[in-house]
């Protein structure tokens, strides 16, 4: 009979899997923790309900191979220089001084210079899938913070090639040799030109014939089949199997069928790199941990710490924001799913021991699982930050634009500088309004002084930022960023300041509009509610609803704060008040075309008034109106016909003039 053991271990991880993203989404905390939790509690080390992990590490591997390839994916090798340049300052430095630091600490300790870098790898890398996933739920993907992390995080992945082509250099017992190093980075070069070459003429092709076929299974299969044998072909000229798929993965990104194979190829790799997740809980060893206890928290505390000061650190001194480094420095203070890849490959060239490998997964695993918490009372502690000690740095970074400010009243501050905030500060320039713009983003701040924009470089959520743009004088504040948690910050503020201040805030989130209301928000916008009044306004005008009437609806949806497309019962005046008005005789105006079978005839002959119950009140002939037409006039192609009736009789009426052929068509 076959052994079915493998069957049964692979059930198990399914059925964890299962449970654990269910459990997880509803208590809003990342799968990729409860993944690890998993593996702890149901490995080897563990309950022992998977006695033996060779066939799950077997699985894992493919979970990593499929993650790299997608992150592969997402990348484009005409984006991949063009960085911008604040990711890769504060990406550069981030792991450089990681690295560095790491090596100081383990100096004293007795470790040899390569293990110091080694380890500093190890440390320097964040959890790509951790981190953006929070983002992501928090709503803060596109928020300064969250660009910053996926650009910095992204980076970190790149320089994963390197550092695994410098792990054999590492591994040669204390001997760097440079031919060694020569003959790495001419692979490393070597393997960027196959990538090249290939991305611009081999799969590209070979991709384009297999979707000619119009078959998907074959689409895929033909995926994965890339995806893996790459992995395997760089495996076998001795590099690891993840950078052959990360090397797959940037040579299909720049054929114009990469979206597609990042959304067939997601469910296999969500799933697979859940299985990779649960087999290094399993690699934890609870008998290691419960006997060196103070070593994993005293390691956990030195990762957490480091990181944490060297991002904060970076954010200051690049860019004069304590809030935005305090939050980015948590964020990134764990270590990453690739470390565990260079940890594997390490622990093969001698760098990492059995029990400091232990020792790394122990602290490893506590700061994901960390990582939640440290994101959620990120903002708290960094707005304390502020209030306690950041307050002098800041004013000075506006000083010298917070002065033109003081001199102009009645003005509108922006706060954001992106689409919204660009097109809110083209009107206001053409209609004369005065106006001043905060921005963080340096990069935006810089483009905007260029072009001869009033706009300052801080923080809105501090008070004092809003003091030296002008807001004692300011009639309006326009609040248009998309950090929900910073936005909140700026209208609270902003209301304690001044009582009478007009109020506009943007939001993303329907969530969030009670809450800016309560903090004092005059008016809350949200890009998605206004998308759908937009719409519907535009289909009424195509039934002929007056267009006061129109304006009366969605100026109630707004005074009702959207609440009636929320799926909640207005207050006081309802939409339904206003049908009397739908009902009503309205006017209109039609144009009768060539082809129309009124030309020629008159009303009387045309049985106009009986068939549309519609009456012409005027006609407007080469721009000259006549006023109550008789019965007997005759309609020509131009004329323009002036129209009283209900709504329905004025639809009626535009079928009865409307030309044969269009007629026919219906």
């Amino acid at each position: 009979m076959a052994d079915i053991s493998v069957l049964r271990q692979l059930l198990i991880v399914l059925a964890a899997t299962i449970s654990i993203v269910f459990i997880f989404q509803k208590l809003r905390l990342p799968a990729v923790v409860g993944f690890l939790l998993a593996g702890v509690i149901m490995g080897p080390n563990g309950l022992r309900w998977i006695s033996g992990i060779a066939q799950v590490e077997m699985l894992a591997e493919i979970g990593v191979v499929l993650l790299l390839f997608t992150i592969g994916l997402e990348f484009s090798l005409g984006h991949i220089f063009p960085i911008r340049r604040y990711v890769l300052w504060s990406g550069t430095l981030q792991l450089l001084l990681t690295t560095l630091a790491v090596v100081l600490v383990s100096a004293p300790l007795g470790y040899p210079l390569e293990v110091g870098i080694f380890y500093g790898f190890l440390v320097s890398l964040s959890s790509t899938a951790i981190v953006l996933k929070i983002y992501n739920d928090r709503g803060e993907i596109d928020a300064p913070q969250g660009r910053w992390a996926a650009g910095i995080l992204l980076l970190q992945d790149l320089c994963i090639v390197p550092m695994m082509l410098l792990l054999p250099v590492l591994g040669q017992a204390g001997r760097v040799s440079y031919l060694l190093i020569g003959w790495a980075l001419i692979k490393a070069l070597l393997l960027l030109i196959l990538i090249v070459s290939a991305a611009r003429r081999v799969l590209p092709w070979l991709l384009r014939q297999v979707a000619l076929l119009r078959n998907r299974e074959l689409f895929i299969l033909f995926i994965i089949f890339i995806c893996l044998g790459t992995a395997w072909l760089t495996s076998g000229a001795g590099l690891s199997l993840a950078l052959g798929a990360f090397i797959a993965g940037l040579v299909i990104s720049e054929s114009e069928f990469s979206h597609q194979i990042v959304a067939d190829i997601l469910p296999l790799r969500d799933t697979f790199s859940g299985i990779f997740f649960i087999s290094i809980g399993m690699l934890l060893d609870l008998r290691f941990l419960g006997q060196n206890i103070f070593s994993s928290l005293l390691n956990f505390t030195l990762i957490v710490g480091i990181k944490s000061l060297v991002v904060l650190m970076v954010f200051w001194f690049l860019y004069r924001s304590l809030r935005l480094g305090v939050v980015l420095a948590l964020s990134l203070a764990q270590i990453g799913e690739f470390s565990f890849i260079l940890a594997r490959a390490g622990r093969d060239y001698g760098l990492l021991t059995a029990t400091g490998e232990q020792t790394f997964l122990a602290a490893s695993i506590l700061s994901m699982i960390a990582t939640p918490f440290l994101i959620q009372g990120a903002h708290r502690l960094a707005f304390g930050l502020e209030a306690m000690g950041g307050a002098k740095t800041r004013l000075q970074s506006v000083e010298h634009e917070g002065k033109a400010a003081n001199a102009v009243a009645g003005h509108v501050i922006v706060v954001g500088y992106g689409l919204n905030g660009q097109n809110l500060a083209r009107v206001l320039r053409e209609v004369g309004i005065p106006y001043r713009i905060l921005e963080i983003d340096p990069d935006l701040v810089r483009q905007a002084r260029t072009a001869g924009e009033p706009i300052a470089f801080g923080d809105g959520s501090r008070p004092e930022v809003l003091k030296k743009l002008g807001i004692d004088q300011a009639q309006v504040l326009v609040i248009a960023i998309s950090d929900p948690v910073a936005t909140a910050h700026v209208v609270s503020q902003a209301r304690r300041l001044r009582s009478d201040l007009y109020l506009i805030v943007r939001t993303r989130y329907v969530a969030e509009i009670d809450r800016l209301y309560r903090l004092g928000a005059d008016q809350v916008i949200p890009e998605e509610f206004e998308t759908s009044v937009e719409i519907f306004a535009r289909a009424l005008q195509q039934y002929h609803i007056p267009r006061n009437v129109i304006s009366l609806q969605v100026d109630l949806i707004r005074r009702e704060h959207y609440g009636t497309l929320r799926g909640l019962r207005l207050q006081g005046k309802t939409l339904d008040e206003l049908s009397q008005f739908l009902a009503g005789t309205t006017t209109d105006t039609c144009l009768i075309l060539e082809g129309s079978p009124a030309v020629g005839k008159s009303l009387e002959g045309l049985e106009f008034r009986s068939r549309s119950g519609a009456a012409v009140v005027a006609v407007v002939r080469e721009g000259v109106s006549i006023v109550n037409p008789g019965a007997d006039f005759l309609l020509a192609a131009g004329d323009v016909l002036v129209l009283l009736g209900s709504h329905k009789a004025l639809d009626q009426a535009a079928q009865i003039l409307r030309p044969s052929s269009e007629t026919g068509g219906r």
